[in-house]
């Protein structure tokens, strides 16, 4: 099953517009970064990064790694890093704003946003997003561009003591 979504998802995606995959160009926000508390974190500087963890994307709908860990009040630079020819993005959160989120962008396919617990990426071009983990759980995060959610291109992290 998951073979026929990936080529179903492939083949909707290759006909598609830039529109349905909601542009084309990188989001990344332009000037100073709000820093809103999400429950898995705040936006935080560049500068004030412990260590970088390169999240790579593929356009077999995957993440690698596909979890990975991180200790309360660490700041992280995860550089987003996508090796395929179609745009990918990732997005952190949880289970149920990831899935709210992707609802839209079925609805929505052309909507642009910024946000700095998101990373949309053009093909062969990396991404960094600098984020301090300062609440402990477990969160997910995901590509919620049409089509490349829905045929499992998820992961999870967590956030420990």
């Amino acid at each position: 099953m998951k073979t026929l979504n990936f080529i179903a998802a492939s083949i909707l995606l290759a006909g598609s517009s830039a529109a349905f995959s909601h542009g084309s160009e990188s989001h990344a926000p332009a000037g100073a970064v709000t820093k809103e508390q999400k429950a898995w974190g705040i936006a935080d500087d560049a500068r004030n990064a412990q260590r970088t963890i390169t999240l790579s994307m593929t356009d077999d709908m995957r993440f690698a790694p596909s979890n990975f860990s991180v200790k309360k009040g660490e700041t992280v630079r995860l550089r987003v890093v996508n090796q395929g020819a179609l745009m990918h993005e990732v997005v952190l959160g949880t289970k149920a704003s990831l899935d709210e989120h992707a609802q839209m962008m079925l609805k929505f396919p052309g909507m642009e946003h910024a946000e700095p617990y998101m990373a949309h990426v053009a093909p062969g071009t990396s991404e960094d997003l600098v984020w301090n983990f300062n609440r402990t759980g477990q969160f997910d995060f995901a590509c919620l561009i049409a089509g490349h959610y829905q045929s499992g291109m998820t992961g999870t992290f967590t956030i420990t003591e």
